[in-house]
């Protein structure tokens, strides 16, 4: 995400919470449509991290070797894009399958930015359809919804918080772009930022008579 394609400081971190020498790491550029500028952008940031790369490919065919081999990665870092898109294809292959399955194992590090992010909640806010809508339909890995780039795109956290309102999606977290949350077994135990002033927000549905049927709660961040 860095804007001259380095790996950044959540890079490194992912990495060393795989806790192994040369862990393979997969991209997952699936909701990018295996865009190859996206796939080289991974290749050059992680190549220079000491790790083994591969990238898990569904649009164009021969995917079951890419699947199998879901078996044996310690990071699997799903990219951006659509959300829809990205868990359709995943469904029909049976990625989500091999996920849920290392998931169960307890010996994987799963992350994501954007729809890469949103993929392991049970809901999100998405531009998928063309406007920016609630969606539930993701492997709901971790409790709640999620919104990324919440600092990022005018329309998208007005877009989530009123869809918490008003019961369309569970309460979640919004993260501003360059900023996360570190989940344990599904439980968030940190909120962490490439920098200042980058935050995740906790949003909750409210009936109290001052919130406007939600409310939005920064987290503790650490800078890294």
């Amino acid at each position: 995400m860095s804007p001259l394609g380095a790996p950044t400081n959540l890079d490194r971190y992912l990495v060393e919470l795989t806790g192994k020498r040369s862990p393979l790491v997969c991209f997952a550029p699936t909701a990018s449509a295996d865009d190859p500028q996206y796939i080289n952008r991974f290749l050059l940031a992680y190549g220079t991290l000491g790790v083994r790369t591969m990238v898990l490919t569904l649009w164009q065919g021969g995917s079951a070797g890419s699947v199998a081999r879901l078996a044996d990665v310690d990071l699997l870092l799903v990219g951006g894009g659509h959300t829809v898109n990205l868990m359709a294809l995943w469904q029909a292959h049976g990625v989500d399958a091999a996920i849920r399955s290392r998931y169960a194992a307890g010996d994987v590090v799963l992350a994501g930015v954007s729809a890469g992010g949103a993929c392991w909640y049970s809901g999100c806010i998405t531009d998928s359809f063309g406007d920016f809508r609630a969606w539930r339909g993701g492997l709901g890995l971790v409790e709640g919804s999620f919104c990324p780039h919440f600092d990022g795109e005018a329309e998208r956290a007005p877009a989530f918080t009123d869809a918490i309102a008003s019961g369309a999606l569970p309460g979640g977290f919004g993260a501003d772009d360059g900023a996360g949350i570190h989940y344990v077994d599904g439980v968030a135990t940190e909120y962490l930022s490439e920098a200042a002033g980058k935050n995740v927000y906790q949003v909750l549905p409210s009936d109290l008579p001052t919130s406007s049927g939600v409310l939005v709660a920064p987290q503790p961040m650490t800078v890294l």
